[in-house]
């Protein structure tokens, strides 16, 4: 069949114009193509990066806790015995519960810190064991602290005492050891932790506690001596007050009712809201005979702290 040119020369045209518009549909697929393999690319690059060995340990150099504990999450996910992850989100989960003020969130974040660091001390090397049991000690420290039905203090000790065993030094060990022992009420055992604690960092928190430690086990020189050294050398007036008070009780137990009362009053001086001084120093009239006083004293004691237990055995005594 005959074509004329016209024709001819119109189907030409038409081919012309498809042949770019399918070159360039094809560019831009191919463009799309590439771009997405490169976004997907990159993606994968930037999450792998940033659940690698040498970001963790760049974050942990930080003090980065959160980018730490976020990290070995996502690596636990695809490697779930992985030991590196396992401790070092046992050990960013410490120090975010630490910095917590809800104390609940504060427990859950111990109570997978715990069960992260016993997992990796399964699969650690022998060299990193003893810090492992070192921060399992610390976190059922502070566990203990935080529960009020379950105790865990005796753990604490058990894994800090190994710690120790295995070699590990650190200067807060035995201030933690005294202060668990003392929440098992090993009197002897938390008087040596501390006197050892003493030989390594002073503190008058320390001070204080070792004196609580000496007053309980009946050594009450020794406990005031720790007291005094409180009183006249630090600032903290929290804990000036707590070694006033304590020395109160033991002038009272010893029956120096004159320095009892002269401590009584001058904790009151700072803080007449403290409903213990007013406690004891309605003991120090009561001794002396004054019981109008005393009275008046343990009254006062009860409209700080409705519940207290002593004022209210004292009142009811003199019904």
């Amino acid at each position: 069949m005959f074509v004329s040119s016209k024709n001819g020369r119109d189907i030409v045209k038409r081919k012309n114009k498809f042949v770019p518009r399918l070159f360039l549909s094809a560019l831009v697929v191919v463009l799309v193509a590439v771009f997405s393999f490169f976004i997907v690319r990159l993606f994968t690059f930037s999450v792998k990066n940033k659940t690698s060995s040498t970001y963790i340990y760049k974050k942990w150099a930080e003090n980065d806790y959160a980018a730490v504990y976020e990290a070995c999450t996502q690596k636990l996910l695809k490697q779930p015995y992985n030991n590196l992850a396992l401790t070092f989100k046992g050990y960013a989960g410490f120090y975010l519960s630490v910095s917590q003020v809800d104390s609940s969130v504060a427990r859950d974040y111990l109570d997978e810190a715990i069960f992260n660091l016993r997992v990796a001390l399964q699969s650690a090397r022998k060299s990193v064991i003893p810090q492992l049991k070192y921060m399992l000690g610390k976190c059922y420290f502070y566990k203990n602290t935080l529960s009020s039905y379950y105790y865990y203090a005796d753990l604490a000790v058990n894994y800090l005492v190994e710690a120790q065993d295995s070699g590990y030094k650190s200067d807060d060990i035995f201030e933690y050891l005294g202060l668990s022992y003392a929440s098992l009420g090993k009197t002897s055992e938390s008087i040596a932790a501390f006197t050892e604690a003493l030989l390594v960092r002073e503190s008058d928190s320390l001070l204080l506690s070792i004196a609580e430690q000496y007053s309980k086990a009946g050594q009450k020189s020794a406990a005031k001596q720790y007291l005094h050294r409180v009183i006249t050398q630090d600032d903290d007036e929290s804990l000036v007050l707590r070694s006033r008070l304590l020395l109160a009780r033991i002038y009272v137990e010893e029956k120096d009712f004159s320095s009892a009362r002269k401590e009584f009053e001058a904790i009151l001086q700072k803080n007449e809201n403290s409903a213990d001084a007013h406690y004891g120093l309605g003991v120090v009239y009561e001794q002396q005979g004054d019981l109008v006083r005393a009275r008046a004293e343990w009254r006062k004691a009860l409209r700080l702290q409705i519940n207290h237990p002593d004022a209210l055995k004292k009142i009811s005594e003199y019904k």
